[in-house]
């Protein structure tokens, strides 16, 4: 073993001792994933194809759409990216906008990490529809590796395949097993299911302890782990491991995760959609690390419309004491996205300073 393998089996070790799999947080999967039919579609959703960059809010629309939902993809354009070139739509802001902006529908989502094929299986065959990000690279793009949302509708086990309402590929377009579960890990397995108050309480009994939110995030952290001791070179493992750490506010081993991630090698657009290095990092005072990724983004073609790149260059400029550079940051966040509260709040903060 090299010394590079050795120190990683070492931060691994380490691990193991702070959050062991198979310990007090491991996950308890309690689905009866025998008694599900061996296929199953949803049906009466409206399919939208995404206009120019608008995968976000036409996948959103689309799971909506199951529930009665009759506008199109730009109503939720206009809340999610009110710059049409923005790059990114978060997860979490997807979860907003079904909980805060849609008031004629008695619809809920939540965000939730770490799922499994029997994840979205039981999901779908309990009424469900689901939301999926995960890394995309189609030909007809020719744009290389990037994020994608699907939504998915129905499954086929004699297939092994997952049926989805593709934005940009196509309604009913399926997917293999193999490749959902081969993308779907370039973003911590995240899955948004969209319920009503109704069945709040059938889906909360459907995930089990993943209902709630910790404990989701350490199912998530174990199920990364396993993955990164299985294959100590797989980038994703050791970045997903560093996404659950600093969900878990524990940063300096979050930082050392996404140090070896970086390591390995990356897709050079990831940080258009995950932001994770750059909390970790300016939470353990490496401000100057995430001066150098968020520069990096900024000059790579398309990074200068990820909103977020600013946010936590912001961020860093402040705790380097740069307040009229964090001013500006900010502000750039705000002309992007006026609806970025979290951006709002730190300059209002810094300005009454």
């Amino acid at each position: 073993m090299t010394t590079r393998f050795w120190k990683w089996g070492l931060l691994l070790a380490l691990l193991v001792m702070i959050l062991p799999a198979g310990g007090a947080f491991a996950q308890d999967d309690t689905t009866e994933v025998d008694t599900l039919p061996s296929s199953f579609l949803l049906n009466g959703f409206t399919y939208h194809a995404q206009t120019w960059n608008n995968c976000g809010p036409a996948t959103i629309t689309m799971a909506l759409s199951y529930y009665g939902y009759v506008d199109n993809q730009a109503r939720a354009a206009a809340w999610l990216k009110p710059n049409f070139e923005d790059k990114n739509v978060s997860p979490w802001q997807m979860a907003e906008f079904v909980n805060s902006q849609v008031p004629e529908l008695p619809v809920f989502s939540m965000v939730r990490y770490g799922g499994t094929l029997d994840t979205l299986r039981t999901l779908i065959a309990n009424g469900f529809p689901t939301i999926i990000e995960s890394g995309y690279d189609p030909e007809r793009a020719n744009q290389g590796w990037m994020g994608h949302y699907l939504l998915v509708i129905g499954y086929d086990d004699a297939r092994e395949v997952f049926i989805t309402h593709d934005s940009y590929d196509g309604a009913n377009l399926q997917y293999s097993y193999e490749h959902i579960a081969e993308y779907w890990q370039h973003f911590n397995y995240m899955y948004m299911p969209v319920y009503t108050a109704n069945t709040e309480s059938a889906l909360n009994d459907l995930l089990g302890d993943d209902a709630d939110s910790f404990v989701n995030v350490v199912n998530t952290f174990n199920l990364a782990q396993a993955e990164a001791t299985a294959d100590q070179t797989d980038a994703f493992a050791w970045f997903n491991m560093g996404s659950a750490l600093t969900m878990l506010e524990m940063y300096d081993d979050a930082a050392t995760a996404y140090d070896v991630a970086r390591n390995l090698g990356l897709p050079w657009r990831m940080l258009w959609y995950q932001f994770g290095p750059y909390e970790a990092y300016n939470a353990v005072g490496q401000y100057d690390v995430t001066i150098t990724l968020a520069t990096a983004v900024l000059n790579d073609g398309g990074g200068q419309y990820v909103e977020e790149t600013y946010y936590y260059a912001a961020i860093a400029r402040e705790g380097l004491g740069q307040t009229q550079r964090a001013i500006d940051n900010y502000n750039a966040v705000l002309a992007f996205n006026p609806n970025f509260t979290q951006a709002r709040e730190r300059l209002n903060a810094l300005q009454s300073s």
